[in-house]
């Protein structure tokens, strides 16, 4: 069975809620990343999602000032990384959202998206048995 720690970016894009959103999206856009961790310290805060930047969007707000905080979904659901894929495809499934991110104890260790499960899947039944 694979499991999370098989298959997560660990090489998360992290920022503080503080940020600006439009700042924050650059960095995302640059990463070539769909979300960023928000972080308090240790502590995870928050994570802005490109669905969470779409709802600040089309708010008016100016984006070159309005901190991350506005938008960013607080305390996400998370995964550890002994998750296996089909227990996070189901979370992700089941609530609605497409970027999970990965902890053990209090620490941060990745992130997994809909496209890494989906692809792990794809892979895993395109090997000759």
């Amino acid at each position: 069975m694979i499991q999370l720690r098989d298959i997560m970016t660990t090489e998360v894009l992290t920022t503080s809620a503080e940020r600006a959103v439009a700042e924050v999206t650059s960095m995302m856009v640059k990463a070539r990343v769909g979300s960023a961790v928000v972080m308090q310290g240790s502590w995870l805060a928050g994570i802005l999602t490109e669905r969470d930047v779409l709802r600040a969007a089309a708010s008016g707000s100016d984006l070159t000032k309005s901190p991350v905080s506005e938008w960013m979904t607080r305390d996400p659901t998370t995964a550890t990384p002994d998750t296996t894929i089909g227990e996070a495809a189901d979370v992700m499934i089941t609530s609605g959202f497409r970027h999970l991110p990965v902890v053990e104890g209090r620490e941060l260790k990745g992130v997994v998206s809909i496209r890494d499960v989906l692809a792990s899947g794809i892979r895993r039944r395109s090997k000759p048995r």
